[in-house]
């Protein structure tokens, strides 16, 4: 058994092409020992684009840029790369691999080449499995970090590296081999193959997804109740607050048990409720509340910030 672990850089990654600029990989035997590393710079054929459209959060690659010119072209390099990714007696890992996957993808579309076709694992899903994790992406940097191994970021044969150690540290966290680490962690490779790419998947994934899943469905049947029963709510003439208009944070709106009852006092006492952010005199938030909502409210003037226990204060003064 062989492991393979590469890591993609770009010029410039657009709907449409992906102007891979360099194949970094490493090849090492089931104990990790190193049998090839190397940097395969690529022509990307075109400009280098690292930045956002407003020019902004652009990465800085750790090579001379004059030199990607005087190397060969995706086409001259693919048969190269299609066979250390083919090879049936290797498992392929990449970190975030899915980004690398349809770059190639991209890049064999581009040139009117022939699909790739392999099984391929993500590092950064066997973290998240290990640390139980689904909520977030780990960075390579902060996993790299976290596990104690050093590289230099962006470089793709050095990223290569650190995934290598990082597939490895969890393999001696676990006092198992790669194969029963995915077994432990329960798996699935993805696969590209016509031009067709299937993710990674593990089945802490596919239950944290689930669970969003509902979590999301339950969020919307709880809005829908709460936007039909303040929307039949009728405002009460002569009240104590004079038709100030109150707006909750999304979380208090999306929990019915506490938001029904709180717009049911705001109106006894003479007060309305909206949706409308710029159209509120009092905003209800809740504790360390950093929604986009809560943000836009805070910017206005004209808006008092309250949490659920000032507002029970102010409806029961």
């Amino acid at each position: 058994m062989k492991l393979i672990f590469f890591d993609i850089e770009c010029a410039g990654v657009h709907k449409t092409y992906a102007k891979i600029c360099a194949f970094g990989y490493v090849v090492c035997d089931g104990q990790f020992n190193i049998l090839e590393k190397e940097d395969i710079l690529i022509n990307p054929r075109g400009r280098f684009e690292l930045t956002n459209r407003k020019g902004e959060k652009g990465i800085i690659l750790p090579y001379e840029y004059s030199e990607f010119k005087k190397q060969p072209s995706f086409p001259a390099v693919y048969e190269r790369i299609k066979a250390l990714l083919e090879d049936k007696n290797t498992y392929v890992f990449g970190h975030a691999v899915l980004n690398d996957v349809k770059y190639l993808n991209l890049e064999t579309r581009r040139f009117k080449l022939p699909s790739f076709k392999f099984r391929f694992n993500d590092s950064q899903l066997l973290f998240m499995a290990y640390k139980n994790d689904f909520s977030r992406q780990f960075g390579l940097e902060f996993i790299a970090s976290e596990l104690g191994v050093e590289f230099t970021p962006h470089r793709a044969a050095d990223d290569a590296y650190a995934t290598m150690r990082i597939v490895e540290a969890m393999c001696k966290v676990n006092n198992c081999g790669l194969e029963e680490l995915l077994k432990l962690y329960r798996i699935k490779s993805g696969k590209i193959e016509n031009y067709n790419i299937i993710r990674p998947l593990s089945e802490g994934l596919k239950g944290y997804e689930r669970q969003r899943k509902s979590d999301k469905e339950q969020r919307s049947r709880a809005r829908i109740k709460f936007n039909n029963y303040y929307l039949k709510k009728r405002f009460v003439r002569g009240g104590r607050l004079g038709g100030a208009t109150f707006t909750f944070t999304r979380a208090i709106e999306d929990d019915i048990s506490v938001s029904l009852a709180l717009v049911d006092k705001i109106y006894a006492n003479g007060g309305r409720y909206t949706q409308q952010v710029e159209a509120c005199a009092y905003f209800v938030r809740t504790e360390g509340d950093i929604s986009g909502r809560a943000k836009a409210a805070c910017s206005r003037a004209n808006v008092k910030m309250l949490e659920i226990a000032d507002l029970e204060k102010l409806l029961n003064d």
